[in-house]
């Protein structure tokens, strides 16, 4: 059932974008009077086609992992006299950048759309109180206290953990000061506190840049009261039951559930004994940890029981919600910034301080897709604005065989008023080719290394 959420929402996801993308490309090619002959979503076989009224052929076809609209063009095949000033290849070359940047420009515009749905509708988000701060790391360094609220990084006002975690985000392989600005609940006035960073990295495969700065966002205590057990695990098998609080195990105290949960980790095939509460009585259970083998080739232990959920202090969680008019002025600014830490994520990319481990291809992009649907109506959202971004932004770049390189040769054209030769451009063509076959090998390498 999980396989086919997750193909479902890939297959939703892409063919959103795709076809956005490439009505992008279809709407403008014309309004500038270009006959377009197909207008397809996907590669390879045609699943399902008709001709409009207007002779274009409609099409989905079977590989849902990009798309195209083939216009008329002297350079792909004959074209009757009658309707040569209908070619994409005789239009002026303005109206030829305009029909090539329509597509990711359109990604770009929808992104705005869907950011200004989420917030129009409204965001929920844990309000960013640090809740604890690692011993000698950066933000420990500079002298940052737990238990304070995050109100500004670098100047700018944060309202959640999302918001605070995509700033130091942008601070990634940089050196100098970031400052953060906090507010206490003795204090109204918020305290600047100036951290240093020196070429600051992060594994992103395994960390945030949240926990890399040394913080750890504040949650409530999470009692060891079992709230379900998995049936055929160590949890059934020994007779624990839902509501048993976990009193200590092997005669060491169990303040929390993490507690619990270490020591279960760390306890492999190994008999515990666990005093539990049961209706005021208090018990002695034998529960052996079953082996669980991690990516590394290390073994955890399990035993299959689930917690009971924290309550969350009132006020912890905040919704981010505006009008329908402010929520454009807002959505406009996001789509911004994420498409400026996107540029930035390249360079930093190329520049060696950002490793191209984090490039990520279709099976990622298939989890996450399934996972954010599986979320709820806000996280697939999300996840579809910052893809359709990312759409745009690499679309945009000057290789060729993407909507960039075009551009970049029609901008010469412009320029020099006279078209890029196609020797040229069929160098061009080879190299861009592969290149992005490079990339999408190096992604999907990746992604399979992931599983």
């Amino acid at each position: 059932m999980e396989i086919i959420q997750t193909l479902l929402a890939t297959v939703v996801t892409l063919g959103i974008l795709v076809t956005i993308h490439e009505w992008g490309h279809y709407w403008v090619a014309r309004r500038c009077g270009v006959k377009v002959l197909k207008f397809s979503v996907g590669f390879g076989k045609s699943l399902w086609s008709r001709i409009g009224k207007d002779g274009t052929e409609y099409s989905v076809s079977a590989i849902p992992l990009g798309g195209y609209v083939k216009m008329l063009d002297e350079r792909e095949g004959n074209v009757p006299e009658h309707l040569s000033s209908q070619a994409f290849n005789n239009k002026p070359v303005l109206q030829r950048i305009a029909i090539v940047a329509a597509g990711p420009l359109v990604n770009l515009i929808f992104a705005v759309f869907a950011y200004w749905l989420m917030f129009v509708v409204g965001v929920s988000a844990f309000v960013p109180i640090v809740g604890s701060v690692e011993q000698g790391s950066v933000m420990d360094r500079a002298g940052v206290p737990a238990g304070v609220e995050v109100v500004q990084v670098d100047g700018y006002p944060v309202r959640s953990w999302d918001e605070v975690n995509l700033r130091f985000a942008s601070r990634i392989g940089e050196s100098g000061l970031l400052s953060i600005a906090v507010l206490n609940s003795a204090s109204a006035v918020p305290k600047v506190y100036n951290v240093a960073l020196k070429d600051w990295n992060v594994d992103i495969e395994n960390e945030s840049p949240l926990s890399a700065m040394g913080i750890q966002p504040y949650r409530p205590e999470v009692e060891p009261i079992l709230d379900h057990i998995v049936p055929g695990g160590a949890a059934e098998f020994s007779g624990l039951q839902v509501g048993d609080v976990v009193v200590d195990v092997d005669g060491v105290s169990i303040v929390n559930w993490m507690a619990l949960v270490e020591t279960i980790q760390s306890s492999a095939g190994q008999a515990l004994a666990f005093s539990v509460r049961r209706a005021g009585e208090l018990r002695v259970l034998k529960v052996t940890p079953k082996n669980r083998v991690l990516e590394d080739g290390s073994v955890q232990g399990v035993i299959g029981a689930g917690v009971k959920p924290p309550v969350w202090p009132e006020g912890m969680l905040r919704t981010i919600q505006y009008g329908p008019l402010d929520a454009i002025g807002v959505a406009y600014d996001k789509t911004l910034h994420m498409v400026g830490l996107t540029l930035d994520s390249i360079w930093k990319m190329i520049e060696g301080a950002i490793s191209v481990k984090n490039l990520s291809g279709p099976i990622t992009i298939a989890k996450v897709a399934g996972a954010s649907a599986a979320s709820g109506f806000e996280p697939f959202i999300s996840f579809l604005a910052y893809l359709s971004i990312s759409l745009g932004v690499l679309n945009l770049l000057p290789i060729p065989v993407l909507d960039g390189g075009h551009l970049l040769y029609y901008g010469i054209e412009l320029i020099t008023g006279k078209p890029v030769s196609e020797k040229i451009q069929e160098i061009g063509f080879k190299l861009g080719m592969a290149l992005l076959l490079s990339l999408m090998t190096l992604a999907i390498v990746n992604d399979v290394m992931r599983l």
